[in-house]
């Protein structure tokens, strides 16, 4: 995700302080990671070097001064330019999975619990995203159902290369 570019999209709709883009930034897209005070204050930073916003107003606070940035036209030319071009599709072919696999069988240690562990970590994550989908709002419902989609494509393939363990270990081992 690009958080320039997110930070940006938020200010489309008016004015705002940094404190309360993080806020408004948290709420929507970081309930599982939200963004550092520093990391916003270094994104406005860059963006405003720029020239995607621009400070609008200086507020006296109790601590620092209070910016309130604005979004500018280059600004949202910019997001307009990042929300139509498509996103390349993780490819995956560098997993980490994978790799622990054919380590387990390189080194002769047993590959099945290697993914027997992983669908347990897995499907345990599925039922903390199903009961979190059940609660949230449609927002929240639709993030989890994206990575539920992708969960049941890693069960698949751990299902299948399960299947294949014994074939694998004869062509990795050999």
């Amino acid at each position: 995700m690009s958080i320039g570019h997110t930070l940006l999209g938020l200010l489309e709709s008016g004015p705002r302080h940094g404190y309360d883009l993080k806020r408004a930034f948290d709420d929507t897209f970081g309930h599982d990671r939200p963004l550092a005070y520093g990391q916003v204050y270094a994104t406005m930073s860059r963006l405003l070097k720029n020239g995607l916003v621009e400070v609008e107003g200086i507020e006296a606070g109790e601590g620092p001064d209070r910016k309130r940035y604005a979004i500018t036209d280059a600004g949202i030319t910019d997001v307009e330019r990042w929300l139509t071009a498509p996103e390349k599709p993780e490819e995956y072919l560098r997993s980490t999975l994978y790799t622990k696999v054919v380590l387990a069988l390189l080194t002769h240690r047993d590959a099945a619990d290697v993914l027997d562990t992983q669908r347990a970590e897995h499907l345990r994550t599925m039922r903390v995203l199903t009961d979190r989908k059940r609660k949230g709002d449609l927002a929240d419902q639709l993030i989890c159902d994206h990575a539920l989609f992708h969960l049941e494509a890693d069960l698949r393939w751990l299902e299948l290369t399960a299947a294949r363990l014994d074939k694998l270990r004869t062509e990795v081992v050999a």
